[in-house]
């Protein structure tokens, strides 16, 4: 006689909130500004301001840009300000840093805008493991948001899950 195999994760009450399920389905890019710098160093403010004129900033149309600068040159602030000015009106975010900043920004706001309430009273496994980049940020920013809602928090994959948060019970 076989016995049934049966997939006790499949009939358990848990739900599972994954990160990757949210991540941008827009291209992510960086635009360094070294290139419009004399030498790739020095910010010459007419010529600076010159070249970004030059430049076609539609190719950014719909993209996530994170805006750098690879080399040690000391920028003012409004270097990026500037050509961000010049991003704004194609790109859908531009981030001053590395891609990684830019995955951290874009997450800050879609956790804020998430309707954690539809987790409230349930299990959660907030699914780790991702194929993407998303920032170790974002899932401690989900969890924060998690705890308002959900009667207990697990970090992973259903079959080896790490506990993360437990609501006490209220005694009455």
């Amino acid at each position: 006689m076989e016995e049934e195999i049966i997939n006790k994760v499949a009939q358990s009450s848990l739900v599972v909130f994954d990160l990757e399920d949210y991540f941008p389905a827009e291209e992510a890019v960086v635009v360094d500004i070294s290139q419009w710098l004399y030498e790739g160093f020095v910010l010459k403010e007419k010529e600076f301001r010159a070249a970004l004129k030059e430049v076609d900033f539609t190719v950014y149309q719909n993209k996530l840009v994170a805006l750098t600068c690879s080399t040690d040159a000391i920028l003012p602030s409004w270097a990026f300000m500037l050509v961000s000015s010049y991003l704004q009106p194609f790109a859908k975010q531009v981030n001053q840093g590395s891609l990684t900043d830019l995955y951290l920004a874009f997450y800050q706001n879609l956790i804020n805008t998430i309707d954690f309430s539809v987790y409230q009273d349930q299990p959660v496994i907030i699914k780790g493991c991702s194929k993407k980049a998303i920032p170790e940020e974002a899932y401690v920013m989900a969890t924060q948001k998690m705890m308002h809602h959900a009667r207990s928090i697990m970090f992973g994959e259903a079959c080896s899950a790490v506990p993360i948060y437990k609501r006490k019970k209220i005694e009455n």
